[in-house]
């Protein structure tokens, strides 16, 4: 099972438990509500609050009561005021009831939209945990440059060869080569016109640079070809997607 597979998995099953509690709440007493619904709430803002961060505060506005409030009625009474046993002196339970079912169902429609954004902010993430973990690559490389030009040109060839792959994957181009290289990455990039003339030139020979690093034993690249390698990198990771 995928990640996007186990968390849509536990969002349906968190709103099938919900539905089934509002549903049990609305024709029963009253009495096994408060202990299942914190149970629910415990898990289902933390859903909220990952998967939808826009809507994280009105979604716990229909739990807790607003700081600021001056009255308490319809429409200003939430969940929370319930648990407290509280409610206004004109109510009946029925009304009470009511109130409370009427904010748990907002609750839930809020979560039960939430299924469509799970690839997008999946997606999202995956892509700032990559460009953390390349903006450290860069940084490391700029430090073994000092100490070993041939390390550091080695470690942002696999970089460059990781992004071309990503940027394939990304406009659907098939790579023949199970382990491809720059230049097997490169080619099919400009063929499909996902990279121009002047862009493919200028990854090629980022490729000499990073065949000089890692393959040619006998001579030694220079503090400045590792240094220009990783600029390179760079720029191919921040403006090639």
């Amino acid at each position: 099972m995928t990640k996007r597979e186990r968390i849509r998995k536990e969002l349906e099953e968190l709103c099938a438990e919900g539905y089934a509690l509002a549903g049990k709440f609305s024709k029963e007493e009253a009495k096994d509500f408060r202990g299942g619904y914190q149970t629910w709430y415990s898990k289902a803002v933390k859903a909220a609050g990952a998967l939808a961060p826009d809507r994280y505060i009105e979604f716990k506005s229909y739990y807790e009561i607003d700081p600021k409030r001056k009255s308490l009625g319809y429409g200003t009474y939430v969940i929370q005021d319930f648990m407290k046993g509280v409610s206004p002196a004109s109510w009946d339970a029925s009304d009470t009831k009511s109130q409370v079912l009427t904010c748990f169902i907002n609750q839930l429609t809020i979560l039960s939209s939430l299924e469509a954004r799970i690839d997008s902010v999946i997606s999202n993430i995956e892509s700032e945990l990559y460009a953390e973990l390349q903006d450290g690559e860069l940084v490391i490389a700029a430090q073994l440059a000092k100490i070993s030009p041939r390390a550091a040109g080695a470690l942002m060839g696999v970089m460059i060869e990781g992004h071309l792959q990503k940027v394939a994957n990304a406009h659907a181009i098939k790579i023949a080569k199970k382990h491809p290289t720059i230049a097997d990455l490169n080619e099919p990039l400009k063929a499909a016109g996902v990279i121009d003339i002047a862009v493919w030139r200028k990854i090629s020979f980022l490729a000499d640079l990073r065949n000089l690093c890692s393959h040619k034993k006998d001579v030694e690249p220079t503090k400045e070809q590792a240094e220009e390698l990783i600029q390179g990198a760079e720029w191919l990771t921040k403006n090639i997607f």
